[in-house]
């Protein structure tokens, strides 16, 4: 009979503790373990503190044209001086082919380079970055708006502005594009706007 009782209370104990696993891994984990809280590359920025102003862009062509004609899409955005060096064709070859790599959400994404000043672009790069919406905007206007790293321009970054108009994310200087599309596949499938 004593043995009976006795194999009786392990069994609760065992039941109790299977039920209260749960309870103590998560603890144990978020306690002890300590997640990670971040799991994106670019930095996310708070759409608040940088609202969109008026930029003065306008096409080529010289025909006025804002950001806000791209709504609806994300937008993948690289502002450089007419000359673009190394560097700025870096961004632009980088966003062609981000975008490329998203497969059937590529229609999601549209990108935009502000040109900075009014110097005159090589149509051989014209050419090369076909399709990406080249718009000349106010220099001041730009750097006013837009928020860099520490020690870096804004010519050294991409940025993100999602469907409503919102500057939301800054990627880092020479950024590293498999982050940055690990980054993007997760805002496309996260978000079921543009």
């Amino acid at each position: 009979m004593e043995q009976n009782k006795h194999k009786g209370r392990w069994k609760l104990f065992l039941v109790i503790l299977v039920c209260a696993s749960p309870i103590i891994l998560s603890y144990l984990t978020y306690y002890v373990i300590k997640p990670q809280s971040r799991t994106n590359y670019g930095a996310f920025i708070d759409p608040r503190d940088y609202p969109i102003p008026e930029l003065g862009t306008h096409a080529l062509d010289g025909k006025p044209i804002a950001l806000d004609a791209y709504k609806g899409k994300w937008i993948m955005l690289q502002v450089d001086g007419a000359e673009c060096r190394a560097a700025c064709e870096k961004k632009l070859h980088d966003m062609r082919q981000l975008r490329l790599a998203q497969g059937k959400e590529m229609e999601r994404i549209e990108r935009v380079w502000l040109i900075t000043d009014d110097k005159p672009l090589d149509t051989i790069l014209m050419r090369e970055f076909d399709g990406t919406n080249m718009l000349r905007a106010k220099s001041e206007a730009v750097r006013a708006w837009l928020p860099v790293e520490e020690g870096s321009t804004m010519a050294d970054h991409i940025y993100m502005i999602d469907p409503l108009g919102n500057l939301m994310m800054r990627f880092p200087k020479d950024a590293d594009p498999n982050k940055i599309k690990k980054d993007i596949v997760k805002l496309l499938k996260a978000s079921s706007i543009g």
